[in-house]
C-alpha cells in the first residue's frame, strides 16, 4: 500500500506543476480536468503525510522504551499507545480514501417519479415525494428543469420528469431508485383506516452526448406522435423518439418533452444506461461470488423505503435504518439516510477489496 501511496504523491506534485504550465492555463478544459484530479487527490496526500509523521514518531517512541531512565520509558509507553491508535485510525481513513470513486457520481441526473399502486393516494404521494426532493435540492443549491408533468385527478402527479443540475447529484441520489411505499390515512378515508400505496422513483445519470459511445450504424430510430390520456399536452407533431440498439435488441423511447430534439437526447441517455446495466449484469453473472449492491437494480419493484405517517417513521429496508423523524424527512432533511447508505456501500467496497 505504501508504494501505491508514494506513486499517488508523485502524481499529486506532477499535477501541481501542470497547473502552473502556461499550456494548461490557456486550455480551459484541460485546466479544469487537471485541477479536478489535483483536488481529488489532495485529502489522500495530506492524510498520508500525517500517517508518515505518526509512523516515524511511533518508531522513535519504541526506541525510547530502551532508555535507562524509568520516567522516559513510561512516557514512551504512553506515547506508543496514543500513536498506535492514531496510526490505526489513519490507516482506516486511507483505505476509505483509496476506494475508487464511481465516475458517474459527479453527473447531473434525470429524475422520474411515477404513481404506483394505490390510485389517487399514490398520485398524491408522488407529489409529496416531488416536494420532498425539491426541498432537498434547494438546501444543496441544485438547479432543476421540469421536462414532463402528468397531474393526478385529485392532486399530485401520475408522472413527473425533471433534470437536476449541481455538484455530485448522482452520487447523492443514486440510491433513491426503486419503490417508495407510504402508509397513512388518506383524506378520502371516512373510517380512519391506514392505507398502503406506492410511488416509484428512477434516478438516471445524465451523460454528455459525446460521452455516449454507441455506433450510429447499430441504432434504428423511429419518431412517433406522443399522446396519452391525462397529459397536459398532446403533441400534434411526431416529437416522440424511439431508439432500438440492434446488437442487443434494447429499446428506449421518450415522450417526456414536446421537443423532438430533447426527446432524442433523453431516449439516447436511457438507452446508454440500459446497455451499461445489461453489460454490468452479464459481468456479474460471470463472477462466482458477487455482493449485491445496495443500489439494487433500480427496478420499480424493489421496495427500498417505507414512509409511515401515523408513527412519524421512515425506514430504509436496505440498511435496516429507521428514523422517527418523518416530518423532517419530508421537508428535505434526507442526509442522515443518504449518508448512511453511502457509508454502507463504501464498507461493502472495502470488504470487496480485502477479499
Amino acid at each position: 500500500m505504501i508504494g501505491k501511496l508514494e506513486a499517488i504523491v508523485e502524481r499529486f506534485y506532477y499535477l501541481e506543476e501542470r497547473l502552473a504550465d502556461p499550456d494548461v492555463l490557456s486550455d480551459q478544459k484541460l485546466f479544469a480536468k487537471t485541477n479536478k484530479e489535483y483536488k481529488d487527490l489532495s485529502e489522500l496526500v495530506s492524510t498520508f503525510k500525517v500517517f508518515k509523521n505518526v509512523s516515524e514518531n511511533l518508531e522513535s517512541a519504541k526506541l525510547m522504551t530502551k532508555d535507562s531512565d524509568p520516567e522516559m520509558r513510561e512516557m514512551a509507553e504512553l506515547e506508543i499507545e496514543q500513536l498506535s491508535e492514531e496510526k490505526t485510525d489513519l490507516e482506516e481513513k486511507i483505505k476509505y480514501l483509496l476506494i475508487p470513486k464511481d465516475p458517474e457520481d459527479e453527473k447531473d441526473i434525470i429524475l422520474e417519479i411515477r404513481s404506483g399502486t394505490g390510485g389517487d393516494e399514490a398520485s398524491i404521494f408522488a407529489g409529496d415525494l416531488f416536494r420532498m426532493y425539491n426541498k432537498y435540492f434547494e438546501k444543496r443549491n441544485w438547479k432543476t428543469e421540469i421536462l414532463d408533468i402528468n397531474e393526478g385527478s385529485v392532486g399530485g402527479y401520475n408522472k413527473i420528469v425533471m433534470e437536476v443540475f449541481g455538484e455530485d447529484v448522482y452520487g447523492r441520489l443514486k440510491f433513491e431508485s426503486g419503490a417508495h411505499r407510504v402508509q397513512r390515512v388518506p383524506e378520502t378515508e371516512a373510517k380512519g383506516r391506514v392505507h398502503t400505496s406506492a410511488a416509484t422513483v428512477v434516478i438516471m445519470p445524465k451523460f454528455e452526448l459525446e460521452e455516449i459511445d454507441i455506433k450510429k450504424d447499430d441504432l434504428k430510430v423511429d419518431t412517433f406522435r406522443s399522446s396519452g390520456a391525462g397529459g397536459q399536452h398532446v403533441n400534434k407533431t411526431e416529437s416522440g423518439v424511439r431508439f432500438t440498439h440492434i446488437p442487443t435488441g434494447i429499446v428506449s423511447e421518450s415522450t417526456d418533452s414536446r421537443s423532438q430534439h430533447k426527446n432524442r437526447e433523453i431516449a439516447l441517455q436511457k438507452l446508454y444506461v440500459r446497455i451499461q446495466e445489461a453489460q454490468r449484469e452479464a459481468a456479474y453473472k460471470e463472477q462466482k461470488e458477487h455482493r449485491k449492491s445496495l443500489v439494487g437494480t433500480g427496478d420499480r419493484s424493489d421496495k427500498i423505503r417505507t414512509y409511515n405517517f401515523p408513527q412519524n417513521r421512515v425506514t430504509d429496508h436496505r440498511i435496516n435504518l429507521t428514523l422517527y423523524s418523518l416530518d423532517r424527512f419530508m421537508e428535505g432533511d434526507l442526509d442522515e439516510i443518504l449518508d448512511a447508505l453511502i457509508i454502507a456501500e463504501n464498507a461493502e467496497k472495502m470488504k470487496g477489496s480485502d477479499d
